[in-house]
Order: C-alpha cells, then structure tokens, then sequence
C-alpha cells in the first residue's frame, strides 16, 4: 500500500515527536522551548513539518525551521528521522519549504552544515547550494567547522522540479485527513 506524505506548518502539538527528531539526529539539539519560540513568538519563523500516512497512522518523518530575514531563507534547522533518511523526504521538505519562501519574497537562502555531513552537503548541492565560507570552530560540542552553502538565486521552477514525491508515497493534498 501507498503512503501518503505533506509538508504542513509545525504545530504545538508537532514539538515533542520534533524534539525527538532532532535529538536522534544532532549532538547539540535545540531544547522544546525553542521551539514554542519559532512556532508562537518569531515572526521570522517558517516551521515545517513533513508527514508520513500509511494506512490508518501518520507520523512527523521531518522537520525544517527556516528564517525569512527581508529576502533572505536562512535554513535554521532541517532533520528527517533516521527511519525515513534516504527515502527523498528531506530533499522534499526541503525544496517544499523553500518555493513557499520564494513565494513569500526569498530571493537567497542560507544554510550552515557540519564539514563531516557529506550526505547533507549532497543533498544541498544538489538543489545549487555552493559553498561559500567557513565557519571555524562552529560548534561547540567538538569544534567542528561549518560550511556555510549558499543557493542564489532561488528559482521557483527548479525547486519545484525537486519537490518530488519520493518513490512509494503520494501526495496528500491539503484538507485530505
């Protein structure tokens, strides 16, 4: 049976399986209470979610914070549960959040990642992210670097090429329940 998937804005209710995403996926997680902040407080925040329907179950498989700063999408965060990496729904969450902050005036996205992340760095590559600076020493829990991706412009209709439905899954249009 076909799986349904949506990227849909992150709700209260979405925090606790987000946090649990974000604590299987980095070793530096953002608590819960930031965010309640990106949902409830920062007018700046865009939180997505992508969801996953199979049969009578649907479960957050992702999650994405973006950060619309006057033209700019700064990627603040952006996990899939380790059950779902490698199916295409980052890469769709990615590219879904990303034509609506184009549609909402991004014209330049942001993003900064882990030099060790090759598998992150793929993907963003893929969408046109080029590597732009680095940030030594980024984080704290091991110094690692960051590399911070640029991707400019940000093209509606390219992005929208790669907002596919991963294989096995079908859209759920908004209103479906």
């Amino acid at each position: 049976m076909t799986a349904l998937v949506r990227v849909r804005a992150m709700a209260l209710n979405d925090i606790d399986r987000v946090a649990e995403i974000d604590r299987t996926s980095f070793t530096l997680p953002w608590p819960e209470r930031s965010f309640k902040f990106e949902i409830t407080e920062n007018e700046a925040s865009r939180p997505w979610v992508v969801e996953i329907r199979h049969e009578q179950q649907t479960v957050i498989a992702g999650m994405l914070v973006i950060w619309m700063i006057l033209d700019e999408a700064h990627i603040g965060t952006i996990a899939v549960h380790p059950q779902y990496r490698g199916s295409g729904i980052g890469q769709y969450l990615l590219a879904s959040a990303l034509v609506q902050a184009a549609q909402d005036g991004a014209r330049i996205s942001f993003l900064e990642v882990r030099r060790s992340n090759a598998a992150a760095q793929k993907m963003y590559e893929k969408f046109g992210y080029q590597l732009t600076s680095v940030r030594a020493r980024y984080y704290r829990d091991n110094n690692e670097d960051a590399l911070l991706m640029t991707l400019d412009p940000l093209e509606t209709d390219r992005l929208q090429e790669l907002a596919v439905i991963p294989h096995n899954y079908a859209l759920l249009l908004k209103g479906d329940s």
